[in-house]
């Protein structure tokens, strides 16, 4: 059974060695100069100068214009990076989908089931070298997206929390392989012809994929609330590197949101453009204060793990569904 399973998915597991290579010839070449460069330009001192909760001055000018110089140059590839998020897509579609409908739409089901090798037994085989193959290709992307992504990420002074960078790198991209599979195998079950099945396993992959993004993932731990004045002396207050704000605003002294997606600060002294205290023009009364709504920094890996163990569950519950599915296929 390992062998005929072998036999007919070799060409798979050849294009997908092959797509592995050429990615690895593109991540590491690049990925060292970027490295380099980002060296040469003191990005690694910044980052942890940056870190600290009290700055030495000119050490903010200096460093943005160092990351500005390394963006500049490397901003391009982020462009690159967008191409990686449908990898997992293209896994489910042309391993997963493939897997039960390929074999119901030619007929060949009818021949495997009935030569000593109970369906069960077939599907376990099959899923389980299929889904193996399929995890150990996604951990290699996913872990070398992360070294790949991490002195663009620290020049854009972006978190790895981001919505948009957060999805192709880590453990995630496991995650959403296991699941692209397993729902590409169900959709077979279900539809029992390839180009359906495809469809399904694409609109159920996206729709899950942006519905756990939008509504799940700022909610798996209690984010966190962050205050300061409106009138202080000027500054925002320190923010790690790569908190997710979720939200923010102003509120007045009885803890009312007056102004969404707003923050202010005046120095001491300050007035608004018509010679009043800052911030009467915008309608903001003594005692006004900024509000923040947002996930630390140092919560990625427990995000991480969450939504990894979110996507691994529902490609059991679906492989689950499929198997009693290819028990009624006739």
């Amino acid at each position: 059974m390992i062998w005929l399973t072998w036999r007919q998915h070799r060409r798979q597991a050849l294009f997908t060695l092959a797509g592995l290579a050429v990615l690895a010839a593109v991540l590491v070449p690049t990925g060292l100069a970027m490295r380099s460069r980002f060296a040469d330009l003191g990005g690694p001192e910044c980052v942890r100068q940056l870190a600290r909760s009290e700055l030495a001055p000119g050490v903010v000018e200096t460093c943005n214009r160092a990351f500005d110089q390394f963006s500049n140059q490397y901003d391009t590839f982020n462009l690159v990076g967008v191409l990686f998020l449908v990898l997992p897509l293209l896994v489910g579609l042309f391993w997963g989908a493939p897997l039960v409908a390929a074999e119901v739409e030619h007929g060949t089901h009818r021949l495997v089931w009935t030569q000593g090798v109970s369906r069960r037994r077939w599907a376990a085989v099959k899923f389980g070298l299929v889904g193996a193959g399929a995890v150990v290709a996604a951990a290699g992307y996913g872990l070398g997206m992360s070294w790949w992504l991490t002195p663009l990420l620290q020049a854009e002074r972006q978190g790895r929390l981001d919505p948009f960078l957060f999805d192709m790198q880590g453990l995630v991209p496991v995650g959403y392989t296991v699941l692209a599979v397993a729902l590409g195998i169900f959709a077979g079950t279900l539809w029992q012809r390839m180009l359906p099945a495809m469809g399904a396993t694409l609109a159920g992959f996206i729709g899950l994929r942006v519905a756990l993004a939008e509504f799940a993932r700022p909610r798996y731990i209690a984010a966190r609330t962050r205050t300061f004045p409106v009138e202080g002396d000027g500054a925002m207050p320190h923010q790690a590197h790569g908190d997710w704000v979720l939200a923010n605003g102003i509120r007045d002294a009885e803890g009312t949101m007056v102004m969404a997606n707003a923050q202010i600060a005046c120095p001491p002294g300050a007035t608004g453009p018509s010679g009043g205290r800052c911030g009467a023009e915008l309608g903001l009364e003594p005692g006004a204060y900024n509000w923040q709504l947002y996930q630390p920094a140092d919560r990625y890996w427990a995000f991480q793990y969450i939504e990894t163990g979110i996507f691994v569950a529902l490609a059991a519950l679906l492989l689950l569904l499929a198997v009693r599915r290819i028990r009624r296929i006739a």
